[in-house]
């Protein structure tokens, strides 16, 4: 079982969304990430429903994150050449700081810049599209006791007030009861009620995940704004900022901050899910114990990363590109048919 473990649960709750999102409801195309937010709140699992063919528009600025200072010179660059200053709004901060912006956007080609006289001029290569429809934060908690639904109460809340995310959800481990637990705990009315069961054929095995392999005991309320346009700028703004660190992160990035290098890192099928799994543990490990600093580290051999075996460059690397291209797949399966 990984379950248990809360990281563990985290992936294949993402993955169960990944595969049939919306719950009990048609499909709508949308990118799955992990662990983003403000800083006052980060949510677990995070689903940006896309429009696809804006989706397609952007991915032509590239398959990296745009961050913030980025987002600002790309969503205003004017059609026709202009000098940066006029061409994009006070940022609050100083010109310099966005002329450096200007740089590393035409560095990555995503403007076009040139230099006339003492002056930086841009303009777009492409306008920058419209491609987040909705935002929709995910908490989970498979084992929901008292103490923790106290505080999940509290940041739920927080989100159902902020309006941030278009929705947001609890998602829990099912428990057999007749009534849920989670619908007897006081949680904001407005949140969704999702109860997963990752139980594989043998009830004492491995998880795993399929499309069927939750139920919404409670449907969420739309958070968002009534009329269009009602967001104010910055929230706006704030939005898409989380929007393209989904983007360019998805969930599979645990590679980034886990040690796939280490002779005991393994990638183990859990039903259409692939969750890491540590050897010497014999589970699921935490991205925080999955470190150099783990007393069971131990560094791959050097002839594993020699002779081409058994992918060149050492299983970690290839963990970490097999990873890279399910992301780029769930990319590629978000776009428009041809």
């Amino acid at each position: 079982m990984i379950s248990d473990a809360e990281f563990g649960y985290e992936m294949l709750v993402c993955r169960y969304a990944e595969l049939t999102w919306y719950p009990d409801a048609d499909p709508r195309p949308a990118l799955v990430s992990r662990q983003l937010g403000t800083k006052r709140r980060r949510w677990d699992t995070v689903v940006i429903e896309v429009d696809p063919e804006e989706f397609a528009a952007r991915r032509a600025f590239g398959d990296r994150t745009l961050d913030s200072d980025l987002l600002h010179v790309v969503r205003d660059a004017p059609a026709e050449w202009t000098w940066y200053r006029d061409a994009l709004p006070d940022s609050g901060y100083p010109w310099r700081y966005v002329r450096q912006a200007v740089h590393r956007a035409a560095g990555r080609e995503l403007i076009e810049k040139r230099r006339r006289g003492n002056r930086i001029e841009i303009r777009r290569h492409r306008p920058y599209p419209d491609w987040v429809e909705r935002i929709v934060a995910i908490e989970n908690k498979p084992d929901l006791d008292r103490s923790a639904a106290d505080v999940l109460a509290d940041q739920l809340a927080h989100d159902v007030e902020t309006a941030l995310a278009d929705e947001v959800w609890l998602a829990t481990e099912a428990t057999g009861d007749r009534v849920e637990p989670a619908l007897l705990r006081e949680m904001p009315v407005e949140a969704g009620i999702l109860t997963t069961s990752f139980v594989g054929d043998d009830p004492g095995g491995d998880d795993v995940v399929d499309a069927d392999a939750a139920t919404v005991d409670w449907l969420p309320s739309d958070l968002a704004p009534s009329g269009s346009g009602n967001r104010d700028s910055e929230t706006v703004t704030r939005r898409l900022e989380i929007a393209e660190r989904a983007y360019g992160k998805g969930w599979r990035s645990y590679h980034d901050t886990m040690r796939p290098d280490c002779r005991h890192f393994q990638l183990r099928r859990a039903g259409r899910a692939l969750v890491p799994r540590c050897a010497a543990k014999g589970r699921c490990p935490t991205d925080r114990e999955c470190s150099g600093s783990c007393p069971a580290f131990s560094p791959e051999p050097p002839a594993w990363r020699t002779k081409g075996w058994p992918i060149e460059g050492g299983p970690g690397k290839g963990i970490r590109a097999l990873l890279s291209r399910r992301r780029e797949r769930e990319r590629d399966r978000v776009e428009p048919d041809e």
